[in-house]
């Protein structure tokens, strides 16, 4: 991977050992929950009767499972239809679902006449002016797979990398068209107004899937597991991130199992050490490194990371390892100190429910931005591994759980260095939070990409 050293701090560690075990590039915080003491754990959640009994509070321990699980035996009919969870390997991939099959959660339109709705697990749209139905945040490079329905004679597209309401198509995004028919020629697959494909493939004709790469400035695009395109944008108006879109042009359309991989994140946790992190003064916490995770217990403390991080997309694996558990991932946060260990935003870690609803998080939710934006439902178990994606981006976050969508939150508080306060966006630190003495919890597999 090509990558452009710009950072002092960055370009030191290429001449240590250190650089070996850490990559950075990111923006966040540490920090504590906003107490002035520390709340007391959280109660157990109603019991569970599909739970796995958590094993000895031991550092080289892992939960007994690396399965993903949506336990719906917990879950009304109605709830439990909501869940639309990848397979484990994909939720270890990195794999996040954009939709949900149920809800536009997580999306936002730029034309409201348009009526984008939700039908047969699909997302829908036949009637209205032209508009897009755009992410809450924008990504950079990723994979993503979508599958799409057309009816004859209609025109859509997929719009990558766009600004919100682009005007011009070669340099406020990229469309990937979707079209039985176009007066230039861009067909199905191809770039308006950049490439067209060999040959002339029409839109419509049942579901078709979409499969696109886009990693800096080149692209490709698989249709029903065929290649159709390989572009490389060469001009001065290449744009390295934006959001994706997708476009009610003419006559109906639906997409369907829209899904997405970051690409290009690298390890900020080294696996061996903790090379690039230091424990917060004051800290009760210990935190080790053993068999490839950071496992984090013995009071409220902090492992914050040595350098700022701003804008990015953080993926990493979390364990409690009791059910009174409660952890974090700050960020954007102000250098820790035994005064104040975390004065940042903050990822929840807690599974704890009320009345056993997973709809109902007792204390935020594990993927919930603390004290901001509860998480909609708790998608995540005890004593087991939990992938957790974070995008921050200017300041709008949004997290899943699991590869679902949980938070999609704008912080709209007047600026203030300390998110406790108002507003952040400067570049902050990233901590990990063990919250008090009844807390155990690992981390693993942290990796992050910066957002142009």
């Amino acid at each position: 991977m090509l990558l452009k050293i710009d950072n002092p701090w960055l370009r030191q560690k290429m001449m240590t050992r250190s650089f070996l075990a850490l990559i950075v590039i990111v923006i966040a915080g540490c920090g504590r929950k906003e107490t002035s003491t520390a709340p007391s754990a959280p109660t157990s959640p109603t019991e569970n009767t599909n739970a796995v009994s958590p094993p000895e509070a031991d550092p080289s321990t892992s939960p007994e499972t690396d399965s993903v699980r949506f336990p719906s035996a917990d879950l009304s009919t109605d709830v439990a239809t909501l869940i639309a969870p990848l397979k484990t390997e994909q939720v270890r991939d990195g794999w996040i679902n954009l939709f949900d099959g149920r809800s536009l959660f997580g999306w936002e339109s730029n034309s409201p006449e348009v009526n984008w709705s939700v039908q047969d697990g699909a997302i829908t749209a036949d009637s209205g002016p032209q508009g897009l139905l755009l992410t809450y945040v924008p990504f950079a490079d990723y994979e993503l797979h979508c599958e799409f329905l057309m009816e004859t004679g209609g025109n859509s597209g997929i719009f990558l990398r766009t600004e919100f309401a682009p005007k011009e198509v070669t340099a406020d995004c990229y469309e990937l068209n979707i079209v039985d028919d176009h007066p230039s020629g861009y067909l199905t697959g191809s770039f308006v107004g950049r490439q067209k494909t060999a040959e002339a493939i029409a839109g419509s004709g049942g579901w078709k899937t979409f499969d696109v790469k886009c990693e800096g400035n080149t692209f490709s695009v698989d249709l029903n597991g065929q290649r159709v395109l390989d572009y490389t944008d060469q001009t001065p108006t290449a744009r390295p991130s934006g959001l994706i879109g997708l476009q009610k042009n003419a006559g109906k359309v639906q997409f369907r199992n829209v899904r997405l991989r970051p690409l290009r994140t690298f390890d900020i946790f080294a696996g061996s050490d903790l090379a690039g992190w230091h424990v917060v003064p004051g800290s009760a916490a210990t935190f080790a490194a053993t068999n490839q995770m950071i496992h984090g217990k013995g009071g409220q403390g902090f492992l914050e990371s040595d350098i700022d991080f701003g804008d990015f997309v953080l993926q990493f694996d979390a364990a409690t390892m009791t059910p009174t558990s409660n952890g974090g991932l700050f960020f954007r946060t102000e250098p820790g100190t035994p005064e104040a260990p975390s004065n940042g935003y903050e990822v929840q870690i807690n599974n704890a429910l009320t009345d056993g609803d997973r709809t109902l998080p007792k204390d935020g939710g594990t993927g919930a931005i603390f004290r901001r934006a509860a998480a909609r439902i708790v998608a995540a178990d005890d004593n087991r591994w939990t992938t957790i994606t974070l995008v921050a981006a200017g300041p709008r976050f949004a997290t899943w759980v699991n590869g679902y969508p949980v938070v999609a939150f704008a912080d709209e508080r007047d600026p203030d260095a300390n998110p406790r306060k108002g507003l952040r966006l400067e570049p902050g630190r990233l901590s990990l939070q063990v919250h008090d003495p009844s807390t155990e919890v690992l981390f693993r597999a942290l990796r992050l990409a910066p957002l142009p």
